[in-house]
């Protein structure tokens, strides 16, 4: 039971010393093996919707120069940028629009390459669509003794922005002008939206046996037997819909 006003969260632990599990050991989700690439395929299909940067009526188009970078980000720079291009996440922009670069440490030790969406943020209107209550999704797992969770990959990768829209999406580096074709992070509507997606994608399931946040997916059931038949419902509809997942 949680008190009103506590904060809740949800948490996950993972045994590093077992051998690393290949899919092909993995009951009901060997079969799924497309559904779980290495890398993302490539542009992903249209969907129900499309990801929208709506502005303030009146905004003039805003750019910034880049920013300076260490010799060691902007080798990262350009691996990533090529990996974006070949993936036609990206493309070469003439764009009025052009927000700088800049990179993020992961836990790891690597680099994250981020578009800073800060000014963009600032004049885009905001989406209101909700994000599910941590304690709401809680109240649901009562009863439930098994659990799988399912993290998308590159999960904002695989939404469309909105062909009009791209244009705002642009950003500047030292090694050109580009804009993407799918959402980026840093962009301010962009969990809704996606929390938007997968619920339609996931609506028929929704309060029976999935929760979804953002791009994670959490099936619970009350029995192996039972979970069994949800894991395939689950698989087959991220199957139908495109939607690729990670496998650790």
């Amino acid at each position: 039971m949680m008190r009103k006003g506590c904060h809740a969260y949800l948490a996950y632990v993972v045994d590093k010393t077992k051998e690393e599990t290949n899919i092909d050991d993995v009951r009901v989700v060997c079969k799924y093996p497309d559904v779980f690439p290495k890398d993302l395929p490539g542009l992903p299909p249209d969907r129900e919707i499309e990801f929208v940067i709506e502005v303030e009526p009146d905004t003039k188009p805003i750019s910034i120069p880049p920013y300076r970078r260490a010799p060691a980000e902007l080798n990262e720079l350009k691996t990533q940028l090529q990996e974006l291009l070949d993936n036609s996440f990206i493309r070469p922009s003439h764009s009025p629009w052009g927000a700088p670069v800049l990179f993020v440490k992961k836990k790891d030790g690597t680099l994250r390459m981020c578009i800073d969406y800060r000014q963009l943020n600032k004049v885009t209107i905001k989406n209101r669509y909700p994000l599910p209550r941590i304690d709401d999704l809680f109240d649901q797992l009562r009863g439930a003794t098994v659990f799988s969770k399912i993290d998308l990959r590159s999960g904002y990768h695989q939404l469309k922005i909105k062909e009009d829209d791209i244009p705002k999406s642009a950003f500047r580096t030292r090694y050109g002008h580009f804009e993407f074709l799918v959402m980026s992070f840093g962009l301010t509507n962009a969990p809704v939206a996606f929390m938007d997606l997968m619920n339609r994608v996931f609506h028929k399931y929704l309060d029976r046996f999935v929760i979804v946040f953002i791009d994670d997916i959490l099936i619970y059931s009350k029995s192996e037997e039972e979970h069994e038949e949800h894991l395939i419902l689950v698989l087959e509809t991220l199957r139908e819909k495109q939607l690729y997942a990670k496998f650790f």
